[in-house]
């Protein structure tokens, strides 16, 4: 078995709906941006639904922004305290208001089948570790992106390796985990 052939095996080979988690700013680096906008693109051309926070801001402003306008899909979950604050985005195909952080997570997670993590901050890394842990007690399948960006993942990465090293996680599931650098490699 060669390479690609391993790395199909590897993830789900129909993705039909990406959860996408990540930041409500878009960071200091125009790299953060141009490949939320690049991943956009990528996700409309596949014909994918992507389901995320509901919000115009940040990178997953961005990331919405860029699947509407080349023709794709796009559903926002987003509590209603917040639909103030983040400011939805006014041309969501669909737009569900849930009352908390937490339902809008769980909402979210179950309108998809993988879930992309961009950069961004602590409601990034609450999100990223809540799927994680479900995964991690088999309460669910679906692979887990972490798309690292300018290296923005690698001092978590370097973490999780730490934790592992030090016995509080199995080494088993650091493959519950797909480090990626590109959009596109979601989808090989």
């Amino acid at each position: 078995m060669n390479n690609s052939q391993q790395i199909q095996q590897k993830y789900q080979k129909n993705i039909n709906s990406i959860c996408l988690f990540c930041g409500a700013s878009s960071g200091n680096n125009p790299a953060y941006t141009n490949k939320a906008q690049e991943f956009g693109r990528l996700i409309a051309e596949k014909n994918v639904k992507l389901v995320y926070g509901g919000a115009q801001v940040g990178l997953m402003g961005i990331v919405a922004t860029a699947v509407i306008k080349n023709g794709g899909k796009v559903v926002g979950v987003i509590p209603k305290f917040l639909s103030n604050i983040e400011i939805v985005h006014p041309k969501l195909s669909e737009t569900i208001f849930v009352p908390t952080m937490h339902e809008r997570k769980e909402v979210m997670f179950d309108l998809s089948d993988t879930i992309v993590v961009l950069p961004g901050g602590f409601g990034t890394l609450d999100e990223f570790f809540e799927v994680l842990t479900w995964k991690q007690l088999n309460l669910h399948k679906k692979n887990i992106f972490l798309m690292n960006i300018n290296e923005f993942w690698t001092p978590l990465v370097t973490t999780i390796d730490h934790m592992i090293n030090e016995g509080f996680v199995k080494y088993s599931n650091r493959s519950l985990i797909h480090v990626i650098q590109e959009p596109d490699e979601i989808f090989i």
